[in-house]
């Protein structure tokens, strides 16, 4: 039962047994009046209302609100024509014609409310076109009824209307305290995930940035033909783990914000050529085979090659997992070229359990698998698939399932995609010359692997590099010496890095300050912006970027 259905419930019960109290109230008027056929009526009524009351608790509102809605309009109109028009106490009809408007729903029971105002009319009609002779001749004294019954008329109307007024107004008051206070709940545990997801953030990427900045460190001291391969497929690696990560906090973005999409010149060709070497011993371990289909005639094309791979991953991973025996493959077909477009169509195959059709649906939506028995046997967050359906929805394309249980999965789409030139691709894959020799750096962290990694490759840049491990100690450096620019980590002991931000800024407000920020959260950049920092690099850091943006701070 809803919270709404148990608000007309309350209303229902109280307003039974109040009519049950003044039903009762009524007939002893009635019996001291003699007025001997009203009391039989008032006796038979009152049951009535006790039953609307016991209905309505045990939840058959429609049927509580019948019973008393009839038996009470009946109740107005026989002891009006007993009274006789000078007791008036057919106003009491003016609170049952507008009861409907507060018991039904508006939207859903339209057709109560006109029901059950319309028998209050009708009723009223009839009493004035029959004289009150509706249920019978013999009326009481005239005299009597306007000393008596009127004022009781009167008095039980007003009674009425007030209570009800008063009544509802107190349960939706109670009601929606309720949701104020649910409201703050939520808004609470929000902002516990968002701080969670943020410190799980930072506690994963600053490992994470070390893995690959130890990579491109190894890939810059010449390494044989032999480790190179090694070299990339660990730097490789690291990035896949990183769209793991990405996919949890991803999710927690994704209905609130959307993907955004930084698409560069890319031969997708050397985009993906790390991808079997990645998931073939995952393959080999359960005896399956993995092979690529790519087209080698596959024109430079602009891509967000991050958000790409994570699709594909996402789905070879998926692909793998569900399959233990056949192969796995991967296929990148060019179906053709037109106005400076291209449109490549991708398909992952496999030959693993299969999804049943009904399941189909239902595979996209969050934390979710095609049944309980394969989260169980297979693991899983249940996240991978409905992030490549908002990536691939972001990249303006819709990804298709053509799936047959037992038999296997083929998930597809097609993406149109502007050409690049070659030209424009050797500008993106050639590294830039820094310009950077003599300039002193500040670097503030704390964690001693990536102070280790960061040093060397600044210091491979020509920069002349100087450490504070905590942000008080960055505050009294900075105090004490000149620097070109501050490379400051956000988590730290002692002063965080906003804090040392903000005292930096009262007396030096020159000095570029970039924040090294393992989260990706929205109110962080805008934390790191309002504390008087510059810009942020997000760990794990690629070691052109951070170079690059050195450069851009130092030079403005």
């Amino acid at each position: 039962m809803t919270e709404f259905s148990r608000r007309r419930v309350q209303l229902v019960l109280t307003l039974s047994l109040l009519t049950t109290i003044i039903s009762f109230v009524w007939l002893l008027i009635a019996r001291s009046l003699d007025m001997h056929e009203l009391s039989v009526y008032l006796i038979a009524a009152t049951p009535f209302f006790i039953l609307s009351a016991i209905i309505s608790k045990m939840g058959n509102l429609t049927l509580a609100r019948c019973i008393y809605l009839i038996i009470f309009n009946l109740g107005v109109a026989l002891t009006s024509s007993f009274v006789g028009k000078a007791g008036s106490a057919e106003f009491i009809l003016l609170f049952s014609m507008g009861l409907p408007f507060l018991w039904f729903s508006f939207r859903r029971e339209k057709p109560h409310i006109v029901l059950f105002s319309g028998l209050s009319l009708i009723f009223w009609f009839l009493l004035y076109f029959t004289n009150f002779d509706l249920f019978t001749t013999d009326h009481m004294d005239v005299e009597m009824a306007g000393l008596y019954i009127y004022p009781l008329s009167i008095l039980t109307t007003i009674f009425l209307v007030t209570f009800q007024l008063i009544y509802f107004s107190f349960i939706n008051n109670g009601f929606y305290s309720k949701i104020h206070h649910q409201r703050e709940e939520a808004i609470e545990e929000s902002n516990a995930k968002s701080k969670f997801l943020s410190m799980m953030s930072h506690e994963i990427r600053t490992p994470l940035n070390a893995i690959t900045g130890l990579s491109h460190i190894l890939g810059d001291t010449n390494p044989r033909e032999d480790q190179k391969e090694n070299i990339d497929a660990l730097n490789y690696s690291g990035k896949i783990l990183l769209n793991l990560l990405n996919n949890v906090l991803d999710f927690s973005k994704m209905e609130s914000t959307k993907i955004e999409l930084d698409p560069i010149p890319t031969n997708i060709m050397a985009a993906v050529r790390q991808i079997k070497k990645i998931h073939e011993p995952s393959c080999l371990r359960k005896g399956i085979q993995m092979d690529l289909e790519i087209d080698e005639d596959l024109p430079n094309v602009w891509l967000d090659i991050v958000r790409f791979n994570q699709v594909i991953n996402n789905l070879i991973s998926n692909a793998i997992k569900f399959t233990d025996q056949g192969r796995v493959i991967l296929k990148i077909v060019n179906h053709g070229e037109f106005d400076g477009k291209v449109i490549i169509g991708t398909e992952i195959e496999d030959t693993g359990i299969g999804i049943p059709f009904e399941l189909q649906e239902k595979i996209w939506q969050a934390f979710t698998q095609a049944s309980s028995s394969t989260n169980r046997l297979y693991g899983g967050t249940g996240l991978g698939l409905p992030i490549v359906k908002n990536i691939v929805e972001a990249m303006g394309s819709t990804v298709k399932v053509e799936s047959k249980s037992g038999v296997g999965s083929r998930f597809y789409f097609n993406l149109e995609l502007k050409l690049a030139s070659s030209v424009e691709l050797e500008q993106t894959i050639n590294k830039k010359v820094h310009d950077l020799k003599g300039k002193k750096i500040l670097l503030v962290e704390d964690n001693l692997i990536n102070v280790m990694v960061a040093k060397q490759i600044l210091e491979k840049a020509n920069l002349n590099v100087e450490v504070a491990y905590n942000g008080q100690n960055a505050v009294d450096m900075v105090m004490e010496n000149d620097y070109d620019a501050v490379l400051k980590d956000i988590q730290m002991p002692v002063m965080d890095g906003y804090t040392a931000s903000r005292e930096i800024r009262k007396f030096n407000t020159s000095i570029p300050i970039m924040a090294l920020s393992a989260s990706v959260f929205l109110e962080v950049k805008n934390k790191i912006m309002q504390s008087g920092m510059n810009g942020f690099i997000f760990k794990p850091f690629d070691p052109e970027d951070l170079l690059n943006k050195i450069e851009e701070a130092i030079s403005t």
